[in-house]
């Protein structure tokens, strides 16, 4: 199909390439047009059509036709799909193919479409064909074209029309990918979610709970940080909090596999070296990478709620605030590596007192590594405790003091903060009657 009609010879030219009507473009992508008439207007938006066609001397001309019916549209020729390869750039909305235009398989006789498919997945198709050929046409549809049109029924309006509407149809396809993917997205997050974010097993304890998490800017999905919270029959409480190297599906699913490990663990009465010997075990089996490793703090408070044991694993050290006194780190000293860093390591437990009344905060490291407004400072353990200090001077507990407290590292910083934060609070009021049930 040789084109025929004005030919513009701007330097927006290249081989293969003809205008109709309109100046020669020069260049660079172009949006697929909004809604218009069946001759381009309103707005006589162009449109790039990419013709494939073999059959130099065919019964008619596309150009022929289009410039008949008054639409403005730009045509580019290809005898194979070799060429249309080359000729195929982001600013093509259209792309018509004869089919029988030889394939790579002699045995499909859509090898071609599924050929030009693969290489253009964005770009609206239309398939020509003969009337005779009325079943590959439709079976043309099913592979992925956008409609299909018969040679010998063809005129400039319905090649105008079908050339528009295929650019409509394809981005609506567009739209609704997008919008599927968006869902499975959604999907995919909540599943994580409640793997990494757990409902905690405190039935029986006087302990209250709290957790709130927030991701780091720019991701779609969960991060790294984890946590849980369990009681066991005897009556420990066992808390723990973690955080794998890294952001995204991979260090989410790896922390999801950590976190359902340390509980599965910890309720088979596993605490402690032995527990963190174990777990560093489930992660070096299953990271994709010898460099992912993941930090990891534990407590586990006895069942007269005054005493706990502690362990670290290259994590920060809990925030303890007691009745009789502002908030301070639990002292700890000592503390062992980061899981996946040190094969044979080991992590020593400390015993450490709480005292009847008190409050537990533990966290990842996003929300001590952001800034805190005055220059290129991070605001670290020490700002935090100053933080959380002020907001609990203001009688905030609970939900409300986590939330508070994550709310102000991302106010301190000027935006979003750069990692995941996870952020965990225990506390245990004795001034209020004990529960008939509970010690």
């Amino acid at each position: 199909m040789p084109p025929a009609g004005p030919t513009g010879t701007g330097p927006g030219d290249f081989p293969g390439a003809r205008a109709l009507g309109v100046p020669a473009l020069t260049g660079g992508p172009a949006p697929l047009p909004g809604p218009a008439g069946e001759n381009g207007s309103p707005g006589g938006a162009l449109l790039n059509l990419l013709v494939i066609e073999d059959d130099p001397v065919g019964p008619f001309t596309v150009s022929e036709l289009l410039h008949t019916a008054g639409t403005r549209v730009r045509i580019r020729t290809a005898r194979n799909l070799t060429e249309a390869e080359r000729l195929l750039t982001d600013d093509v909305n259209c792309i018509l193919l004869d089919l029988a235009l030889p394939g790579r398989d002699p045995d499909d006789e859509l090898a071609a479409l599924r050929h030009l498919l693969r290489l253009a997945p964005r770009h609206a198709v239309l398939a020509l064909t003969p009337s005779t050929h009325a079943e590959r046409a439709a079976e043309a549809v099913r592979v992925g074209a956008q409609d299909y049109l018969f040679r010998d029924e063809l005129d400039g309006r319905l090649l105008s029309r079908a050339i528009r509407y295929a650019v409509e149809r394809k981005r609506a396809d567009m739209a609704q990918y997008k919008l599927a993917e968006s869902r499975l997205r959604a999907q995919e997050n909540a599943r994580l979610e409640r793997g990494l974010l757990p409902t905690p097993l405190l039935d029986g304890s006087d302990l209250r709970f709290a957790a709130r998490y927030r991701p780091g800017r720019s991701r779609a999905l969960l991060g790294g940080d984890f946590y849980d919270t369990v009681r066991t029959p005897d009556g420990t409480v066992h808390a723990m909090i973690g955080d794998v190297c890294g952001h995204g599906p991979d260090e989410a699913a790896l922390g999801v596999e950590l976190r359902i490990a340390w509980r599965a663990l910890t309720l088979a009465g596993l605490c402690g070296n032995k527990l963190l010997t174990t777990l560093q075990q489930v992660l070096e089996h299953e990271r994709d990478s010898e460099e992912i490793f993941a930090t990891l703090c534990t407590v586990d408070i006895g069942p007269d709620g005054r005493r706990a044991e502690l362990s670290l694993a290259g994590h920060p050290a809990p925030l303890i605030a007691r009745a009789d006194g502002p908030a301070g780190l639990l002292a700890y000293e000592s503390g062992g590596p980061a899981l996946g860093l040190l094969p044979g390591a080991r992590w020593p437990r400390r015993r450490v007192e709480l005292g009847e009344s008190w409050r537990l905060l533990m966290y990842t490291d996003g929300l001590i590594e952001g800034r805190t407004g005055e220059g290129n400072q991070r605001l670290g353990q020490d700002g935090m405790l100053g933080m959380v200090n002020c907001l609990m001077a203001t009688g905030l507990h609970g939900e409300a003091l986590l939330e508070a407290a994550v709310t102000r590292a991302r106010e301190l910083n000027g935006g979003e903060l750069t990692d995941d934060v996870a952020v965990l609070l225990l506390e245990r009021d004795r001034t209020e009657p004990a529960h008939p049930d509970r010690p």
